[in-house]
C-alpha cells in the first residue's frame, strides 16, 4: 500500500517537484505543519527566516528578478496575511511572479470568531493574477500547479494560496505530485508576433524621419536585450528607457539615451522625445510618470506599441500600430519584416547616435558640477558618482523610490545590459529596497549587491539587518540621510507654496544603528572621504553600510521634471 502524504507534506513535494530552492518568510501558530514537513523531509530547499512577512514578500521579489524563477514567500495567518499584501501587491503591478502561501485557520473553525480568522481570498483577490484558498487537500497538486502556470504566462504576476490548517495535515495521493517544468521559469507560453502585425509596423516606422525606442521593463523581462539593440542599429535608432526598463541596453552604447520621464528624464532626454515624429513603445504602458502625464511624447506623433498585454496599447495614446506578444518575439518578427524589405545599404539612417550624444552631453553638463562638489550636506550626485566609478559593471543596485531613484534613473550610467537595477516603481512603497537586495543576493551572490535608500525607507526595513547578519549577506546598504520624508516635502515646495506641513523627523545615527545588529558601518559627512569609504565597503566581507548626510530633495537639483520651474 502506498504511503500517504498530508497536505503540508503535498506542499514541500510540490514546490520541490518545480524545482524551488529558496523561500522566504516567517512561522506562526498556523505554519506548525508545514514548519515540520520542511524539518521532516529531504527536499533540498533553503528557507530563509526574515523578521516580517512584508519583507520575506520583498526578498521574493528580487529573487524572481535577478533568477527569472518565481519567488516563493510564506506566513501564517491573520496579521502575516496582511503583512505580506504590500509585497503581492507591487510584485503584481510590476509583471514579477511571485507566490505566497499563508497558512489560516481550519476550515471546521470558519464562523466560530477563532484567533486570526480573516477572508484571506477576498483580501487577496483583487490585487493577484491568481488567488485560492485549499478547502479540499487533494486539490493542492493541482492549485499549485494553476498558480505557477497563471505566474509565468501571459503577463507574469502574483499569486497567493492560502493553506487552512486541518487541510494540512489532511491526506493526499501522492501520485497527483508533478510539475509542468515549463513554468518553473518565467516568461512561459510566450505569444509570438503575426507577421502581418510586423509588416505594417515595419511599414510605418521605415515611413519615420525621426523616431525614438522607448523601452519598459517589457524587454528586460522577455530577455529581448540583443534584438533591442539589433533593431536601433540597424536602424541608427536612439533608445529611451523608462526607470523600469534600465538595462534593456548599456547606457553607454551609442544608441542609448538613458531614462525619460518624470522621475529621472532631464530636460535633454525630454527634448529628445518632443523632436521624435514617430514613438515605438515596447514592453512600456506609457504611464504617467513615462510620459510626464501624457505630454511627452505629445499626441500628434504616430505611436507604435508592442506589449504583451492586449489592454496596453491604445490605453493613453491613439495607436497606428500594435504587436500583442512577448517583446522578444515581436521585435525579432519586426526585424525580419524590415530585412525582408530592405537590403542593409537601403535602410534608413535616423541619426540616433548623434541625437543621443548631444543628449547625454547636455545631461552631463549639468551632472558633473553637482557631482564633484565639496559642499556638505553632500550631494546626492556625488554619491551616484562616486558609487559609480568604484561599484564593478556586473554588480546589481537596488533603490528605493525616495531620494535615490531619481538620481541613480538619470545619472548612474549603466555599462552593461541585463539585471543591474531593481526598484519598485508600481506603488513605490518605502523600505522595498534593502530585503529585495536581500533576495536579489540570494539569487545571485556571485556579484555585488548594493541596497541604497534614504532615512524614511531605512525606518521600514532596519530590523532586516538583523537577517542580512544571520545569513552574512555582504551587501553593502548606503543611506541618504536628511531627517526628512524628501519627495514629499520637496511636493510641498513646488507645488504648495512651500508649506511644509509635518514631513520632518529627527536624525537617526543609522551606522549606529546597523553597528548595534553587528553590521560594519560609516558615517559621511565629507564628500572627500566618500571614495575611500565606499571601497572599504564593498570590500568588506559581510553586511557594510555608508550613512551619508546628505541634502534633502527640497533643496537639491533632484532631475524629478514636476519640481523644476
Amino acid at each position: 500500500m502506498k504511503n500517504q502524504l498530508i497536505g503540508a507534506e503535498a506542499t514541500v513535494k510540490m514546490l520541490e517537484a518545480y524545482k524551488v530552492k529558496h523561500i522566504f518568510g516567517l512561522c506562526g501558530d498556523t505554519t506548525l505543519p508545514f514548519y515540520d514537513a520542511m524539518a521532516r523531509l529531504d527536499h533540498g530547499m533553503t528557507h530563509i527566516l526574515t523578521r516580517d512577512e512584508r519583507h520575506a514578500g520583498y526578498m521574493a521579489d528580487g529573487y524572481a528578478r535577478v533568477t527569472g524563477k518565481p519567488g516563493i514567500c510564506e506566513g501564517p495567518s491573520g496579521g502575516g496575511a496582511t503583512y505580506i499584501l504590500p509585497a503581492l501587491v507591487e510584485a503584481g503591478e510590476s509583471s514579477i511572479p511571485i507566490l505566497a502561501i499563508t497558512t489560516d485557520v481550519a476550515t471546521t473553525s470558519r464562523g466560530k470568531y477563532p484567533l486570526t480568522e480573516l477572508d484571506q481570498p477576498a483580501l487577496f483577490k483583487p490585487v493577484t493574477k491568481w488567488n485560492a484558498s485549499l478547502d479540499q487537500a487533494n486539490q493542492l497538486p493541482a492549485q499549485i500547479r494553476s498558480a505557477f502556470r497563471a505566474m509565468s504566462t501571459g503577463r507574469p504576476g502574483s499569486a497567493h494560496l492560502a493553506l487552512p490548517f486541518d487541510t494540512q495535515k489532511a491526506p493526499v495521493d501522492p501520485d497527483l505530485i508533478w510539475a509542468d517544468q515549463s513554468h518553473a521559469v518565467f516568461p512561459a507560453a510566450r505569444q509570438a508576433a503575426q507577421v502581418s502585425e510586423c509588416e505594417v509596423m515595419a511599414g510605418l516606422l521605415l515611413a519615420a524621419k525621426h523616431p525614438v525606442m522607448i523601452c519598459g521593463g517589457g524587454p528586460l523581462l522577455a530577455g529581448a536585450m540583443a534584438e533591442v539593440a539589433r533593431l536601433a542599429e540597424m536602424l541608427n535608432m536612439p533608445v529611451a528607457t523608462t526607470v523600469s526598463g534600465q538595462g534593456v541596453i548599456a547606457e553607454t552604447h551609442p544608441l542609448a539615451v538613458g531614462v525619460v520621464g518624470s522621475n529621472g528624464g532631464v530636460a535633454s532626454t525630454r527634448a529628445l522625445v518632443d523632436a521624435a515624429d514617430l514613438v515605438l513603445f515596447v514592453g512600456c504602458r506609457a504611464g504617467s510618470v513615462t510620459t510626464e502625464r501624457w505630454r511627452s511624447p505629445s499626441h500628434d506623433k504616430t505611436i507604435l506599441h508592442i506589449d504583451n498585454d492586449p489592454m496596453v496599447p491604445g490605453a493613453n495614446y491613439q495607436t497606428e500600430a500594435a504587436i500583442i506578444a512577448d517583446a522578444k518575439l515581436a521585435l525579432a518578427g519586426l526585424i525580419q519584416a524590415i530585412e525582408s524589405r530592405y537590403d542593409s545599404d537601403d535602410l534608413p539612417d535616423f541619426d540616433g547616435k548623434a541625437r543621443a550624444a548631444a543628449a547625454w552631453t547636455a545631461k552631463l553638463a549639468d551632472f558633473e558640477p553637482l557631482a564633484m562638489s565639496s559642499q556638505s550636506p553632500i550631494t546626492p550626485e556625488a554619491v551616484i558618482h562616486h558609487l559609480s566609478a568604484v561599484l564593478d559593471d556586473d554588480a546589481i543596485v537596488v533603490a528605493d523610490p525616495g531620494t535615490p531613484c531619481p538620481y541613480v534613473s538619470a545619472h548612474y550610467r549603466w555599462r552593461r545590459d541585463g539585471r543591474v537595477f531593481i526598484t519598485n516603481r508600481a506603488h513605490g512603497a518605502l523600505g522595498y529596497g534593502m530585503a529585495a537586495a536581500m533576495g536579489a543576493h540570494i539569487g545571485n551572490p556571485a556579484v555585488k549587491t548594493v541596497a541604497l535608500m534614504g532615512d524614511g525607507s531605512f525606518g521600514f526595513c532596519c530590523g532586516e539587518f538583523e537577517t542580512m547578519m544571520r545569513y552574512n549577506m555582504p551587501i553593502t546598504s548606503i543611506v541618504f540621510s536628511n531627517a526628512v520624508y524628501g519627495w514629499i516635502k520637496a511636493g510641498q515646495k513646488s507645488g504648495f507654496g512651500g508649506r511644509y506641513h509635518n514631513v520632518d523627523f529627527n536624525r537617526t545615527d543609522h551606522a549606529a544603528v546597523a553597528s548595534a545588529f553587528g553590521v560594519k558601518s560609516w558615517r559621511v559627512e565629507n564628500p572627500a572621504e566618500l571614495p575611500s569609504i565606499m571601497r572599504q565597503a564593498l570590500d568588506h566581507n559581510g553586511p557594510s553600510l555608508i550613512d551619508v548626510i546628505s541634502q534633502p530633495l527640497h533643496e537639491a537639483a533632484a532631475p524629478v521634471s514636476e519640481w523644476v520651474a
